[in-house]
């Protein structure tokens, strides 16, 4: 079922302008899009994007709503997206990244370690690359990248090695063998702490669908088409992510970047972003416990100068 994580405080800081024009970049189940067209009166103008045609598709069909732009396409060309519409600022972006609820509560898309399904994980199912050619095609020091890269696992260099042994025997097609061949190769004791391939297929959606590389292609694009007072709103899931937003973010909002130790600031420079949540914004307690997947969301948010 599809519960929006952080929604009313994501739209909140979203919604500046009820009249304004705002983009959802990761549509999903349209809880926050649903959300922003109540809470401006049904006076916005929307872009809603997602790669995911089915997902895009299910969603399309239940929001009825005149204002709004649907786009398949990956919201790393969110340049070429406005362009393509006519538009060069919007007063809003918002980004809810991961994987959606649609995608995770089908088990044949792959995502789940809970579910036997074939080793997919494509969130675009045109795309070529899936889990099953990475988990049969790359060689162990690839595969152990990924692992503990994408998933801080710090089992990678074992659960690759238990990857390439057994698919010397028989080719790795589904997420049950997968998860099966994970679990032989960690301690008892990690398998208790939390689901032992739970790292490992984060890294390998991850690495299927390129989704840091769309995340740090992304936020430059975002601040260049915000007017000035338009917000970022970005929710993450994990570390990884959240570290490069708040890096970036962090970053342009900089008043000055001359080399420490420089007595006085000769550098001219400005900030192009104002923080407007100092800490992340955490889900409450209520939220958590109605909805598991909410514990790890974490929301930033900055305003454009």
């Amino acid at each position: 079922m599809h519960q929006p994580v952080l929604l009313h405080e994501t739209i909140d800081y979203l919604l500046t302008d009820p009249n304004g024009i705002y983009v959802d970049c990761t549509l999903g189940g349209g809880g926050h899009l649903t959300q922003l067209i109540r809470s401006a009166g049904g006076k916005a103008h929307i872009i809603a994007i997602d790669k995911d045609w089915e997902t895009l598709a299910a969603t399309r069909q239940k929001v009825d709503f005149p204002k709004i732009a649907f786009v398949r396409e990956d919201f790393r060309h969110l340049s070429r997206i406005l362009k393509e519409l006519g538009i060069d600022k919007v007063h809003g972006i918002m980004l809810d990244l991961g994987v959606s609820s649609m995608q995770l509560d089908t088990a044949a898309r792959g995502f789940s370690y809970h579910e036997d399904a074939p080793l997919d994980m494509r969130m675009d199912t045109d795309q070529a690359l899936n889990a099953r050619d990475i988990i049969n095609q790359y060689s162990e020091e690839e595969l152990s990248k990924i692992l503990y890269r994408y998933g801080e696992e710090r089992y990678a260099r074992g659960i690759a090695r238990s990857i390439v042994k057994y698919r010397r025997e028989k080719e790795i097609g589904t997420t049950l063998e997968l998860v099966n061949i994970i679990k032989s190769s960690v301690p008892a004791r990690y398998s208790r702490e939390k689901h032992p391939a739970r790292r490992s297929f984060q890294a390998l959606r991850i690495a299927v669908n390129r989704e840091l590389d769309a995340l740090e292609e992304i936020l430059p694009a975002a601040l260049d088409h915000l007017f000035t007072g338009g917000r970022l709103c970005i929710i993450t899931f994990h570390s990884l992510e959240d570290r490069i937003v708040k890096q970036f973010m962090q970053e342009k909002a900089r008043e000055c970047i001359c080399p420490p130790g420089f007595p006085v600031c000769t550098c001219g420079h400005h900030a192009d972003l104002k923080v407007l949540t100092r800490k992340p914004v955490l889900p409450g307690e209520e939220e958590c416990n109605s909805n598991p997947r909410a514990r790890s969301a974490k929301l930033r948010v900055a305003e454009k100068l």
